[in-house]
């Protein structure tokens, strides 16, 4: 059983040549989504409510209720974990783009509270390459060239406490590109653009482990699972996503093989019980993996997907889950580089691009936010609601 595509946002990313998408995050409390795009304009999106009440046929085009729009390239953006929209306090999120400190915008009325200013040894301003709220919401961890800094949210301005990941020329190196923090320990996994991924203390930042350089390409994406015993990474220009058991660092357990050939993010989730990861592909197709059917033993065997399905035409580079509903929302778009030869064609599409949706057949471009149901398809059906990917079973 496919998820049915429900709705989505495309209008939205037309109106400029290129507006692609570069990934999409649910808010903690499901309310609403955030997506980041090549105008370098973070859109919130509500839930449409017709879902509620799967009157399905109704569903008009989705647009954003808020528009944040930085100054440069976003390198990566996040929500505050103990976001809820019924307290209007809880409910913002950080950004950090090229050349700019980074920002917390406000999620009701889209403008920036407060700045974290992270600066270099030589005192110049330096733009975190990512972000992560700890679990708790109480400090923004920002990655930098061999380093972490660490934020009090309460906090803004330029304090902060700096963890080098290169202590005596030993340890973690590269730019720290993605943060993941295990739901169960003190613990948190850095990424780098060094292929390599680090277990560090929550505490005062120690390394813990470092695993092996499996990946062929820096790291974009990591996770861990629910239960913190297995933690996930992805890279640019990689074909797999490798799962590692903490429990004897360094030991691979499976693969799971997608088609990433651009050095774009590519996000991938798992649903709230940790059995089903999902990932969009360079090829816009998005496979569910059921991580139960992997061997004990674990081989470092290939896990083959459980379902695939065509989502886009063009790259799909965010998957995000919903905290409790089973709704997908997926995110496409890359950057286009004309081919040889394909100059008409080209002229043809600038030239329409800021008309209204493009016959998207006649160009390769695919530029959409996608909301899909992957569960029972009438409320009376409705008993497993918590598995996000029910699809995936059936």
């Amino acid at each position: 059983l496919n998820p049915q595509m429900l709705t989505g946002s495309w209008t939205e990313y037309s109106n400029l040549p290129e507006n692609y998408l570069k990934g999409c995050k649910w808010a903690p409390d499901g309310s609403c989504i955030l997506t980041n795009s090549a105008d370098n304009v973070l859109r919130v999106y509500n839930i449409p409510p017709e879902i509620y009440s799967y009157n399905w046929d109704l569903l008009p085009e989705m647009s954003p209720v808020l528009r944040m729009a930085e100054g440069d390239t976003i390198y990566d953006y996040c929500w505050y974990p103990k976001m809820n929209s019924l307290e209007p306090d809880t409910c913002f999120l950080a950004s950090s783009s090229r050349d700019n400190p980074v920002h917390v915008w406000d999620a009701f009325y889209g403008e920036v509270r407060a700045s974290f200013r992270p600066y270099n040894h030589l005192d110049e301003l330096t733009a975190a390459h990512s972000l992560c709220f700890s679990p708790d919401g109480a400090q923004l961890y920002c990655g930098f060239d061999k380093m972490v800094r660490v934020f009090h949210t309460e906090r803004p301005g330029r304090d902060c406490e700096e963890r080098p990941t290169i202590v005596k020329k030993q340890g973690q190196s590269g730019i720290i590109s993605c943060f993941g923090f295990s739901p169960c320990q003190s613990v948190y996994a850095c990424g780098s653009y060094s292929r390599c991924a680090g277990l560090y203390s929550c505490q005062d930042g120690t390394l813990l482990a470092l695993l092996p350089t499996r990946h062929h390409g820096g790291l974009t994406h990591l996770l861990f699972s629910p239960d913190g015993n297995y933690l996930y990474t992805g890279g640019r220009k990689d074909p797999e996503i490798l799962c590692w058991d903490l429990r004897e660092p360094g030991r691979v357990v499976f693969s799971l093989k997608r088609n990433v050939a651009t050095n774009q993010r590519i996000y991938f989730d798992l649903d709230q019980s940790g059995r089903y990861l999902l990932s969009g592909d360079t090829e816009g197709v998005v496979s569910v993996w059921d991580t139960h059917t992997a061997p004990p033993d674990g081989n470092e065997e290939l896990l083959q997907p459980q379902l695939r399905f065509q989502a886009y035409w063009d790259c799909t580079n965010g998957v995000s889950i919903h905290p409790f509903m089973p709704l997908l929302a997926t995110s496409s778009g890359q950057r286009q580089f004309p081919w040889p030869g394909d100059s008409e064609g080209d002229s043809a599409s600038d030239t329409e691009g800021s008309g209204a949706v493009m016959s998207q057949q006649d160009t390769r471009q695919d530029n959409v936010l996608t909301l899909w149901w992957a569960g029972p398809l009438s409320p009376a059906a409705e008993g497993s609601q918590d598995q996000s990917t029910t699809a995936a079973e059936a």
